[in-house]
């Protein structure tokens, strides 16, 4: 286990100079920050933020980045066909128990949808979304409301107004909704499982963020532990 460890971490510090280097080089250029790549399908043409382009050499599931200041969370944003894949691979593609974080595959991140979906495993060491744990606690709560989210086309800061215990049983990983109202019901109904209480107002225009994680609080096998943020648009 400790091998693995080592080498998960090994793999994303890699990915991470990428990514890095890549926006450190596109900042002393004159052009602006963004990049025309092929997506997914070889075919569509996308114009993605600085340094992605150098990731979606390595691997075209490449789709976004997160980052939450006083953790370990600062890694890559996979996306698969289904929501197994990336379980137990890497950000390279290859085999890992540690697996990724990943975004449903049922969500376009660079339209307008209203609720994104992230996956990760909480693991001992407090990798992945392992430090989702830390939300229980008011006090750090209140003070990490805040936390960065990139997608290929967009920025945003990520306003954190609901955490909270729960099992599978629950559907707040709902992504399609009839109308405005079912939309507002939804928010209200995942505002209003938070451990601790939030001033924020979500409207019918807001957008949602949701980071799940495995938790064997209420239960060994459906357990999950749940943050949502909402996203505020930066550029």
């Amino acid at each position: 286990m400790g091998w693995g460890y080592y080498e998960n971490r090994k793999v994303l510090a890699d990915i991470s100079d990428i990514y890095k280097q890549a926006q450190s080089q596109e900042a002393g250029r004159a052009q602006s920050a963004s990049e025309s790549v092929y997506g997914k399908d070889h075919e569509t043409v996308q114009q993605v933020r600085v340094g992605f382009e150098a990731l979606l050499k390595l691997n075209p599931d490449f789709t976004g980045w997160i980052k939450l200041k006083d953790s370990h969370i600062d890694y890559p944003v996979m996306q698969g066909d289904d929501n197994e894949t990336y379980l137990t691979r890497n950000a390279k593609g290859e085999s890992s128990s540690a697996g990724s974080i990943f975004m449903d595959y049922r969500n376009d991140p660079n339209t307008e949808q209203r609720h994104l979906i992230l996956y990760g495993h909480r693991m001992k060491d407090g990798t992945m979304f392992g430090d989702l744990k830390h939300f229980v606690d008011e006090p750090y709560y209140l003070t990490h409301r805040q936390f960065r989210f990139d997608t290929l086309t967009a920025s945003y800061v990520a306003e954190v107004f609901s955490a909270y215990y729960t099992t599978t049983d629950f559907n707040y990983i709902e992504t399609d909704f009839a109308d405005d109202e079912a939309f507002l019901r939804f928010s209200e109904s995942i505002q209003g499982k938070s451990l601790f209480a939030s001033d924020m107002t979500l409207t019918s225009k807001d957008r949602i963020l949701t980071l799940s994680t495995c938790d064997y609080l209420l239960d060994p096998v459906n357990g999950r532990f749940v943050v949502h943020a909402r996203l505020k648009r930066l550029d």
